[in-house]
C-alpha cells in the first residue's frame, strides 16, 4: 500500500520536476547567450569562442560551412579591427528544449561603428542555435544557422 503511494506521489510530482528543470535549463542558456554578449561588446577574444561546442558547426547565407576553429578565427579577427568597434544587442525569441538539447530562436542586431568616421552600420540577424549540455553540465552551441534580415 505504502509503495503504491509513493509511487502515485512521485507520478504526481514529475510534471512539476519536468517543468523545473524546463525552466532552470532556459535561465542556464539565457545566462550563457548574455554572458557570450557581454565577452563580444567587451572584446574579450579569450572568451568568445567559450559559447562554442568542439564539434560546432555553422551555416551563415553567402559564406561557406565553418567548424569551431574557423569560428574562432573570425571572431578573432573581427574583434582585432582596428578600424571597427562592433557590439551585438540581443533579442531572444524562444528556447525549446528536449532533454539535454535545445534549439533557440533569437535574433542578433550587430552595431558597427566606424572609429574614424562614427558612422554605424546596423545589421540584424535572424539565427536558430542548436544547444547541447555536456558532460561538464555546461550549454554549449553546437550548431547554428543565421541569415541577415532585409
Amino acid at each position: 500500500m505504502y509503495r503504491l503511494a509513493a509511487a502515485l506521489l512521485v507520478f504526481a510530482c514529475l510534471p512539476w520536476t519536468v517543468a523545473a528543470h524546463a525552466a532552470s535549463a532556459e535561465a542556464d542558456i539565457h545566462a550563457v547567450l548574455v554572458d557570450w554578449m557581454n565577452a563580444f561588446n567587451a572584446g574579450r577574444v579569450d572568451h568568445v569562442c567559450d559559447i562554442f561546442a568542439p564539434a560546432l558547426r555553422t551555416d551563415n547565407k553567402g559564406v561557406p560551412e565553418r567548424d569551431f576553429d574557423a569560428q574562432c578565427k573570425l571572431l578573432h579577427t573581427v574583434l582585432s579591427d582596428p578600424n571597427t568597434a562592433y557590439s551585438y544587442a540581443l533579442d531572444l525569441k524562444d528556447i525549446t528544449i528536449i532533454g539535454d538539447m535545445a534549439a533557440v530562436r533569437l535574433v542578433w542586431t550587430l552595431s558597427a561603428r566606424n572609429r574614424t568616421t562614427g558612422e554605424v552600420k546596423k545589421t540584424e540577424e535572424q539565427g536558430l542555435d542548436v544547444f547541447g549540455r555536456g558532460g561538464d553540465g555546461q550549454w554549449r552551441i553546437l550548431r547554428f544557422m543565421t541569415y541577415e534580415r532585409p
